[in-house]
């Protein structure tokens, strides 16, 4: 297991703890396939990956618009340096099929972000959301 459900910081908005937990809960079903260099499953999940971490961000860009949310810019781009190294692993996993890179990026890159956002960026954007 790459993220511990149990330890994903909470913030004061359920469709964003929402949104936090399921996508925890792919990056660790794409993880296992990952580490068990299954080519085909690591293809498909991967692409389900991209698409749900779309919809996670574009969900929470539209509350805070929605919201007029002052720092939303600059949440924004956080989201796109992340949208930005996703679609760079994924093009070199689609030239190499070479899983080890991908479980690097995971362990290396993603994990760590995806705490460092929700605790930073989420948990001060949640209270103006409603």
């Amino acid at each position: 297991m790459l993220i511990n459900p149990h330890t994903i910081p909470q913030v004061s908005n359920a469709m964003m703890n929402m949104l936090h937990e399921d996508e925890a809960e792919l990056v660790n079903k794409f993880h296992d396939a990952v580490c068990a260099r299954g080519i085909e499953k690591i293809d498909s999940l991967f692409e389900e990956l991209l698409f749900d971490v779309e919809d996670h961000f574009t969900t929470e860009e539209a509350m805070m618009e929605q919201n007029n949310y002052d720092f939303a810019q600059v949440h924004k781009a956080d989201h796109d340096t992340m949208r930005e190294k996703l679609k760079k692993t994924y093009e070199e996993w689609k030239a190499t099929k070479d899983p080890s890179k991908v479980k690097t990026f995971l362990e290396k890159e993603f994990k760590q972000w995806f705490s460092l956002h929700i605790s930073k960026w989420d948990a001060d954007t949640a209270p103006y959301l409603g």
